[in-house]
């Protein structure tokens, strides 16, 4: 089992800035990718960033220039450097990663989920 424990939400300001981290512990052997999702009232989950274990990233095209995605690897750690928030950007952010456990299973764990308010 792996566990995702996401922190850095809340409300912030047009323009604002927030950091969301997610740290994955428990059974890995290997984290293969991590990303962050989110999901606004009423639509449908998306992708907002990936990342690799090489460190390739792709961003959905409503966030680039804006936000920015890493890791650490050696902590299991994926961030969300999220600048220039706009009111359209309020949504519940969810961290997923897949993972190989320990005995080559592969798995693909979602997060809790932090809440992004930004107010106008």
């Amino acid at each position: 089992q792996v566990q995702l424990v996401e922190s850095g939400g809340g409300l912030v300001q047009t323009g604002g800035s927030l950091r969301l981290s997610c740290a994955a512990s428990g059974t890995i052997s290997s984290i293969i990718t991590m990303a962050w999702y989110r999901q606004a009232p009423g639509k449908e989950r998306e992708l907002v960033a990936h990342i690799t274990s090489a460190g390739s990233t792709n961003y959905a095209d409503s966030v680039k220039g804006r936000i920015t995605i890493s890791r650490d690897n050696a902590k299991n750690t994926v961030y969300l450097q999220m600048n220039s928030l706009k009111p359209e950007d309020t949504a519940v952010y969810y961290c997923n990663t897949k993972v190989w456990e320990t005995g080559s299973i592969f798995r693909n764990y979602w997060g809790q989920g932090t809440q992004v308010t930004v107010s106008s």
